[in-house]
């Protein structure tokens, strides 16, 4: 079942395409913002969701195998319902499409099954496809994210640029939200990420960004990273930009190694303006995160509601080796051409039980007078318990005290008298 309504001569090169729950709640929350120059569709088995929406341009996905009562959390059940409806979805995506958005919600049914039916035919087009998603909270459990990377697998072969969003680092950047605002933040950050790059194509400004320049940045670019941030007051230009490339939401946000990075920089006209000074600040910063060789391509427009923020938002990609799902990166594996020996200082000097004499005896004035030497310099330094016996006085000096030896003969005749 279909509905839209997108005449040939209205209908917007770009398509934002919502898939199971969390893409459609995404694009619902883009329409009501009434972005201009793009055109929404959602597409989901769930026949409710579908009727509550006031996205014009609707997809019921596999109306004969669901029967409208949703994918029922199985990718498989998603997957087999976006085929039965692959004929709607290329009938929408052939009406003058240059570029599409998929957003979904991964580790579900319909998102993670579908999205990657939908993007395939958006490659068969030849339709500048970029996926945006979400893996779940670490409460969904483990079987829901095993899903969800999966999905994304089957996902990235068929879109230009991939972006994924971590739902589990929304408790890190807004704390412990109710659930109902955990979910909502999700399905907003999906929206953010969309809006931040049609608003890229659709700026005016003195340097404008056209779709040219986005096909040359996103077109094979594969793992994406994206980052925005709005800052105003001293050192605005650089505070953005750190911001921007430090986003906790992203799976991750290293720009080292990018290829292309391209960035457009917003404020407003007159005394808030962006100045050279500022432009020169966000170019250096951003070759010296991601190396001399990467293409920056730089647009700077206008906004009038930035008041005396600047506005920074870019995508980079072209990386050549990025998993957004790699453990091993983070991990440092040991060097194994040496081996180190190295002294357990911190174990050395851990307190030690001080040890209690049963019978304590009066230190001689030797023993008072000796230095404590340690035979072992990272020892602790213990109090030393007196000791039962006192050590013997040192000898006198011989020369001081003996008489010159008698000869054997001469001491014979005392020792014979004696016994």
């Amino acid at each position: 079942m279909i509905h839209f309504d997108l005449p040939k001569a209205k209908s917007s090169i770009i398509k934002v395409l919502g898939v199971g729950g969390g893409g459609s709640n995404a694009v619902n929350f883009m329409f009501e913002e009434h972005i201009e120059g793009v055109d929404f569709i959602i597409c989901n088995t769930d026949a409710k969701a579908i009727e509550q929406s006031k996205v014009p341009n609707k997809i019921q996905l596999g109306p004969h195998l669901t029967q409208g009562l949703g994918a029922g959390a199985n990718p498989e059940v998603g997957k087999m319902a976006t085929e039965e409806s692959l004929e709607e979805i290329k009938r929408i995506l052939e009406v003058n499409t240059k570029m599409a958005f998929i957003t979904a919600g991964m580790g579900g049914g319909t998102g993670t099954g579908g999205a990657p039916i939908i993007a395939q035919i958006c490659k068969d087009l030849g339709i500048l496809t970029v996926g945006i998603v979400t893996t779940p909270f670490g409460f969904e459990g483990p079987r829901r994210m095993a899903q969800a990377e999966e999905g994304i697998r089957q996902l990235k072969p068929y879109v230009d640029t991939l972006l994924v969003i971590s739902n589990d680092k929304l408790r890190m950047q807004y704390g412990n939200l109710k659930m109902k605002e955990a979910f909502g933040k999700a399905d907003n950050v999906l929206a953010t990420a969309a809006k931040c790059i049609t608003d890229i194509i659709n700026s005016r400004g003195h340097i404008i960004v056209d779709f040219a320049d986005v096909c040359t940045v996103m077109k094979n670019g594969g793992v994406a990273i994206l980052g925005s941030a709005s800052v105003e007051g001293e050192d605005r230009a650089q505070r953005a930009i750190e911001e921007a490339l430090t986003s906790p939401l992203l799976n991750d946000n290293d720009i080292r190694g990018a290829k292309w990075i391209l960035v457009n920089i917003n404020s407003a006209e007159g005394e808030h303006e962006c100045t050279m000074d500022e432009l020169e600040t966000i170019s250096s910063y951003l070759r010296m995160q991601a190396g001399e060789h990467a293409d920056v391509i730089m647009g700077m427009g206008h906004d009038a509601s930035l008041d005396k923020k600047i506005g920074i938002t870019l995508i980079a990609t072209g990386f050549e080796h990025k998993d957004p799902f790699d453990k091993e990166r983070n991990i440092v594996k040991p060097r194994e051409e040496k081996i180190v020996m190295t002294l357990d200082i911190e174990a050395a000097n851990k307190p030690v039980a001080p040890i209690v004499a049963e019978a304590p005896v009066a230190a001689t004035a030797t023993q008072q007078s000796l230095p404590l030497v340690d035979a072992d310099p990272f020892a602790p330094r213990l109090a030393v318990p007196e000791l039962e016996t006192a050590l013997p006085e040192a000898p006198m000096p011989v020369e001081a005290e003996l008489e010159p030896v008698q000869s054997m003969e001469d001491l014979m005749p005392q020792l014979v008298e004696e016994t």
